[in-house]
């Protein structure tokens, strides 16, 4: 639900408020991960989905695979009766040009949305959508959607990253979190500070993370 109202503000990167391809048109990504029931889908490369990370979520509970893109992702969402929009992103590059992976790209101001939820059982989920880059290469796929890089979680704790999304795939940023609480013992703020200073190279990140202990 919270990722939801965030897509259909139009201040945001997701949903309504995507930033624009190389060709002026939209290709939103989400993922959605239940950490205790090891669940989670993805979608990729849609335009007139309304919401994302529903149909994200539609992946999980309704078909056999954890990941769909592209006409693919179109196609189920239609089939399910998922609500659709024609693409209503609008937004203006910034003058500099950042370096991503190597290359020059314009980024896009707002972020990346995502949500991390605990219960009251400590059992831990997260959800991530995005409108990607502005200016990217029409297919190109960022981090958001890939389980482990933008988004995670598991028994431990629930991440969602936001940022350069090829370096968040480098570091399999998201999952870092996990393991590095898992196999160093640290509490949730020191593993979060060690990833994003140690692990995270070249490339600029952000997240937000909960531990099953809240």
């Amino acid at each position: 639900m919270q990722v939801r109202e965030l897509e259909s503000d139009p201040l945001f990167n997701s949903g309504r408020g995507s930033a624009l391809t190389a060709k002026g048109t939209e290709e939103m990504e989400a993922s959605i991960l239940d950490g205790n029931k090891r669940m989670c889908s993805a979608v990729s490369g849609v335009t007139t989905v309304k919401n994302p990370i529903s149909l994200s979520r539609l992946v999980m509970e309704k078909s056999p695979h954890s990941y769909l893109a592209f006409s693919g992702g179109e196609d189920f969402g239609w089939g399910t009766g998922s609500k659709l929009h024609p693409g209503t992103a609008c937004a203006a590059a910034k003058d500099s040009q950042p370096q991503m992976n190597g290359l020059p790209i314009s980024l896009y101001e707002p972020e990346t949305v995502g949500c991390v939820v605990v219960d009251s059982e400590g059992r831990c989920a997260a959800a991530t959508s995005t409108g990607g880059l502005m200016n990217k290469m029409t297919g190109r796929i960022g981090d958001s959607p890939i389980i482990g890089a933008g988004t995670y979680s598991c028994d431990l704790c629930g991440v969602s990253c936001t940022g350069e999304g090829e370096a968040i795939i480098r570091r399999t940023l998201a999952r870092e979190v996990a393991a590095v609480m898992e196999y160093k013992g640290l509490n949730l703020q020191q593993e979060v500070d060690f990833v994003i200073k140690e692990k995270l190279d070249q490339g600029f990140a952000g997240l937000i993370a909960g531990s099953k202990n809240g």
